[in-house]
């Protein structure tokens, strides 16, 4: 670990919560914690090691053989799905910007991650602490530009040091196992993922290593091409949506390539139509009539009327 880090972690449970003063702050200078045009804003650094160790001991006290029947039945298997829908959930509360209930979301979710690595230990498999540390370490090994002597002026130059970086990882992996090989370059990406954040993620992972449109318009050039494939095959079979697979991919490379989240972008515009069909409900809730049994004509109205007071 970089020396700034070994001074972080060594510091670290001096630090208090926001808002309260912190013991640490006198000394910060000397602690490494600090920088020398003192710009970082040390009353946000917060302890919370021992919160953290009460959720941990809560935990295996619900694992233990006089703790909860539920807890002790679960395995990685059984409770898996559950930390995607409490990743879900944090996420909406996210997009809605409520700070109240995404601390309790967040709290699911750390209790999920918990979970998982207590019923690991039980298994003698790691434990939450090999969980942390290993997280701790990526992330000064995946800063570079941070705790090391690379350079980012920007979010791109970040995501090349961080692409080169993996890269090193895995040629590491292959070489500690006699080269043999770690594992195909789009393994490490989820088949499980949601359809548009995995196309991206596994297209960002081809480009690293070169194979990448050279301009955004050349991809756009892709997308014609790929409509035009679709258009060619007959309606309502196999190939036509497949074709429309293809679309779909090289849309998500526009995105990719023009620094959008493809699956971000697709969120915001399906909450933008339910707002609006929302608001088209109550206005025919207002008229005493409901949108099944108006005319399109009439259901156009209501649309504009909904975009219109979006303005």
């Amino acid at each position: 670990m970089p020396a700034e880090g070994t001074a972080r972690a060594a510091a670290s449970a001096s630090a208090t919560a926001p808002g309260s003063a912190s013991p640490a702050a006198g000394a910060a200078a000397g602690s490494g914690l600090q920088n020398a045009e003192g710009t970082r804003d040390l009353t946000t650094l917060v302890d919370a090691s021992s919160e953290l160790q009460h959720l941990v001991e809560t935990i295996w006290r619900l694992r233990q053989p006089d703790g909860c029947p539920w807890d002790r039945k679960q395995t990685h298997r059984s409770i898996g799905k559950n930390l995607i829908e409490e990743a879900y959930e944090a996420l909406d509360c996210i997009e809605a910007d409520d700070a109240l209930h995404l601390r309790e979301e967040l709290g699911d979710v750390l209790m999920q991650v918990v979970l998982h690595a207590q019923i690991a230990a039980d298994a003698g498999e790691f434990t939450v602490a090999d969980v942390a540390r290993d997280i701790d370490e990526k992330l000064v090994r995946r800063h570079p530009h941070v705790f090391g002597e690379a350079d980012a002026e920007n979010a791109e130059d970040v995501l090349k040091i961080w692409d080169a970086v993996k890269l090193k990882e895995r040629e590491a992996k292959e070489a500690a196992v006699d080269g043999a090989p770690a594992g195909g370059l789009l393994d490490g990406v989820p088949t499980s993922l949601p359809a548009l954040m995995q196309a991206q993620k596994v297209s960002r992972k081809a480009a690293a290593v070169g194979f990448e449109w050279d301009s955004v318009e050349a991809v756009w050039d892709e997308v014609a091409e790929e409509r035009a494939e679709f258009e060619a095959e007959q309606p309502g079979t196999p190939e036509r949506e497949m074709e429309f697979g293809d679309l779909l991919f090289a849309l998500v490379n526009v995105a990719r390539k023009e620094g959008i989240d493809a699956e971000s972008a697709l969120r915001a515009s399906t909450a933008k139509f339910r707002c609006r069909w929302a608001a088209m409900e109550q206005a025919g809730a207002e008229r005493g009539t409901r949108l099944e049994d108006l005319s399109t004509a009439d259901l156009n109205d209501l649309w504009d009327a909904a975009k219109a007071k979006e303005a």
